[in-house]
């Protein structure tokens, strides 16, 4: 069991607590037990034998070390278990729904018996939660929009939390004697943000001990099936999970057949009976199933009976994939390797759980070439965010860490909210002293589709903006995407030169695929970042990958693919690149006052800041100026 499936099932413990009211301060010890667990690089389970090696962990003493041996010897804990039998499995689903936190779910239950999110909806419905203490019309409204957007992915699960069950299931079948190969189908391959059930396939020799191994998997629930060449079960999560051994003449062509999509393999069939072929799961066949098998052993083996190239599974949608295919034009799609930073990373100088230190030191260790820091700004008080005398003092701050940190570029950066006219969340002075500026949306994400569209466009166009953040924000399966028009705005922002975030939060996803595809035939250009709020979660820079290649980019799309100097050379931020390159600030220079004596912002360099008044009619005539990027 890894680091991130043991914090996960710590946060669930508690909120497991929550809904049994328990102490406050036993619910924290376990979020805070999750916090600290999932940002440790090293693996849990490698300290479970030894002595007193969990207990040496912050905020970890005898009683949580132990509940983590028990997890990674059995995959389960007493206190979970003991927990589940409270509450029935419909209850803790709605702790999920936005507007509802354990209390409220606790409320629900306690007061109108409400077990599901089918009774939750009824009661809103009925308007019978508006009159519960706490809640009232405005909430019980929000709670009817959230169930209908979930209703959307109602039995799908995220990707993300698909991910380590999947692995950990197919990594147990690899190690079964006699298993040649292990390959994880269906939409989970094509790397959907969603997936509905696992089909995973094996080719090997004995399929009574796979299928031995694979019902006795420690998170199987309930066994649907239990054959000879397929087994089906059911997981504790809910997700299902198919199982099919297959002969290794016909891998490829099972492997090709359940990965999908249904589209693709229509169009792929049509091409093969144009030929005179029939392809099934068994293989491509001259004439039926009953003739020579022509092709089956691997996928491109198949494609290449086809006269097409290999279509890498991410682009399997029927759309336009296959005639690339044919013509030899698909593209290099992007890699997680070819990322050189991350730009959207949170620290706990606002609602991040790292230090400003510890998080730089996590994106140099990722090999990184360089990073951008970027706490909220000020309209997110919940958040710590910034105002204008604390960005002030970042200043310094960031150019500590650039001396305590070396080999790694930091770009001062910060998340600024669009606010509800189209306004940003910082004065000019402010935006001056940054390097790196993305504005996102964060509230009123009903507005009508022309008026937060007219919001988004007056923002873009402010000359320090570098990026827009998480452009629909959509939370999948909890909240809606904002009502952008968004040709418009991609229209705008390629013709600025700002850049479009695709960003990793596994919940988030976001731009979504088919809107990443759309921008880029627009001409916008996109950064690739995880929105960290904590060391872990720059661990889910592949999920932003998988929109990405999904959506058909290369590296040449993504921006942070880029050596630090081609990147802070094609970024937009009042027209002229981040950070010039300029002799190195005298040491004595170390005040702020200093430094302004010096011609150059706090922590800065010469020349890199004209004084006030040239930066206001800087700005004033990079206004009207359209913006391109090079």
């Amino acid at each position: 069991m890894t680091n991130p499936e043991i914090a996960r099932i710590f946060e669930r413990i508690a909120t497991l607590l929550e809904l049994d009211q328990a102490n406050p301060f036993r619910v924290r010890a376990y979020r805070e037990a999750a916090r600290v667990i999932g940002d440790i690089a090293e693996p849990l389970a490698a300290k479970v034998d030894e002595e007193g090696g969990l207990e040496e962990l912050p905020g970890i003493g005898k009683d949580l070390a132990q509940k983590i041996r028990d997890l990674v010897r059995t995959g389960t804990t007493g206190l979970v278990e003991e927990l589940k039998k409270k509450f029935p499995p419909g209850l803790i689903e709605l702790t999920d729904v936005q507007g509802l936190g354990p209390k409220r779910v606790r409320a629900v239950f306690d007061l109108l018996g409400i077990k599901s999110r089918a009774e939750l909806e009824q009661a809103a419905k009925a308007g019978k939660l508006r009159d519960l203490p706490g809640f009232g019309e405005k909430l019980e409204q929000k709670i009817l929009k959230s169930l209908a957007h979930a209703q959307t992915d109602l039995g799908r699960t995220l990707l993300a939390g698909a991910w380590p069950v999947a692995q950990a299931i197919a990594e147990r079948l690899r190690k079964v004697a006699g298993v040649e190969e292990v390959e994880i189908a269906g939409s989970f391959r094509r790397r959907r943000e969603t997936v509905g059930d696992l089909d995973i396939l094996v080719c090997g020799r004995t399929s009574e001990a796979v299928m031995k191994a694979f019902v006795g998997h420690p998170e199987v629930a309930e066994v649907l099936g239990h054959g000879e060449t397929k087994s089906s079960v059911k997981l504790a999560s809910g997700l299902q999970v198919d199982v099919r051994v297959v002969p290794r003449e016909s891998f490829g062509a099972a492997l090709l057949y359940f990965t999908g999509s249904k589209a693709h393999n229509i169009e792929l069939r049509r091409i093969a009976i144009d030929k005179g072929l029939s392809l099934n799961e068994y293989g491509l066949f001259r004439g039926d199933s009953e003739g020579t098998r022509v092709a089956g052993r691997s996928e491109e083996e198949v494609y290449r009976a086809l006269d097409l190239d290999w279509i890498p599974p991410e682009l399997r949608e029927a759309a336009g994939e296959i005639e690339l295919a044919r013509a030899g034009k698909l593209p290099k799609l992007i890699e997680p390797g070819d990322l050189r930073a991350d730009l959207h990373v949170h620290s706990d100088r606002s609602d991040g759980q790292g230090t400003l230190e510890t998080m730089v030191r996590a994106c140099r260790s990722r090999g990184y070439a360089y990073c951008a820091i970027t706490e909220h700004s000020k309209s997110l008080a919940m958040a710590q965010g910034f105002n204008e005398a604390r960005v002030r003092k970042s200043v310094l701050e960031i150019a500590a860490v650039r001396k305590q940190v070396p080999g790694i570029e930091v770009l001062h950066g910060l998340e600024v909210d669009i606010l509800a006219e189209g306004a940003l969340d910082l004065d000019d002075d402010a935006l001056e002293l940054l390097d790196w500026v993305v504005i996102s949306l964060h509230s009123r994400l009903d507005q009508p589709r022309e008026a937060v569209t007219a919001r988004v466009l007056k923002a873009l166009e402010h000359p320090s903006v570098c990026a827009m953040g998480h452009p629909s924000a959509r939370l999948i399966g909890m909240r809606p995407p904002a009502e952008l028009d968004f040709e418009r705005v991609f229209d705008r922002a390629a013709a600025l030169g700002v850049a479009m975030e695709i960003n990793a939060q596994p919940d988030r996803m976001d731009l979504s695929d088919v809107n990443a595809r759309l921008a880029r035939e627009r001409g916008v250009r996109f950064v690739i970042d995880t929105d960290a709020h904590s060391v872990s979660q720059l661990e889910n820079i592949h999920y932003g990958v998988f929109v990405a290649r999904r959506a058909g980019l290369t590296m040449h799309d993504v921006l942070n693919t880029l050596p630090y100097e081609r990147f802070r050379a094609q970024i937009r931020k009042g027209g002229t690149p981040v950070r010039p390159t300029a002799p190195k600030a005298p040491k004595a220079a170390k005040a702020p006052a200093a430094a302004k004596k010096a011609g150059r912002a706090p922590g800065g360099k010469p020349g890199a800041r004209p004084k006030a008044a040239k930066r206001a009619a800087a700005r004033h005539a990079a206004a009207k100026q359209p913006r391109g990027r090079s």
